[in-house]
């Protein structure tokens, strides 16, 4: 079936843009873009150079702004995914769902209003096991927000690889939040995965730290061609 992936740039979904092209054709990726950080459906922060992850995978991208006001934001995702249903004569939507019931239940909701089949293929999964599959399938993603205890300002920019996963898990614990961010912790940025045919390279950015919560912006990035196999880019 031809499906599309509401697409934030972050691991979740990207992932689940992952195991959709596994059993569907995946024709573009719809995304958000609120005008105000505190949006309850939708990522704010770096979410314009989710452009550049959708030239990285080679798909295209439905792009629609939204004011990120509770509840009006829905009457703003409808018309995108009327958009990208009317343009890519799509069956299925993937969401990157988690936890957060009030997304997982509003994107049905709007889906069914269409005629469209919502997925949201991550939901309720084991989030400490999906973290490490994560790093063993090869996804590369770095922390752009924090705020959470014990996550502070070193872990703005880090990439989530084998050990910051461990540690990670080991603080989750610890300090009883989400390892995978669920509940507003953290928030990523993917680089590069199984499907990218271009890794990004993030060549500027700041760091924004108020001694407790943190966030990074960033102001330049660009494509580099990954080499095939052969070694041959």
């Amino acid at each position: 079936m031809n499906a599309c992936v509401l697409y934030s740039g972050g691991k979740d979904s990207t992932y689940s843009a992952y195991i959709a092209m596994k059993q569907d054709k995946v024709k573009c990726l719809v995304t958000l873009v609120p005008e105000r950080e505190d949006s309850y459906m939708f990522h704010f922060p770096n979410i314009k150079w989710t452009s550049i992850q959708s030239r990285a995978a080679g798909i295209p991208q439905v792009l629609y702004y939204t004011k990120g006001e509770k509840e009006k934001e829905l009457g703003d995702l409808r018309e995108a995914l009327k958009i990208a249903k009317e343009r890519y004569n799509l069956d299925r939507v993937y969401t990157g769902a988690i936890r957060s019931l009030y997304q997982k239940k509003r994107a049905e909701e709007v889906c069914s209003s269409l005629g469209l089949e919502c997925i949201s293929p991550l939901w309720n999964i084991d989030q400490e096991i999906y973290m490490q599959n994560l790093v063993q399938e090869g996804f590369r993603a770095i922390i752009t927000s924090v705020s959470a205890l014990g996550l502070n300002e070193s872990w703005l920019g880090r990439e989530l690889n084998e050990k910051s996963v461990k540690e990670i898990i080991e603080m989750a614990r610890k300090n009883e939040f989400n390892p995978a961010f669920e509940g507003g912790e953290g928030e990523t940025f993917v680089l590069d995965c199984p499907f990218f045919n271009s890794y990004v390279k993030i060549v500027e950015y700041d760091k924004v730290w108020d001694g407790y919560t943190g966030k990074i912006i960033i102001h330049k990035a660009v494509l580099v061609k990954k080499k095939s196999k052969e070694g041959v880019a």
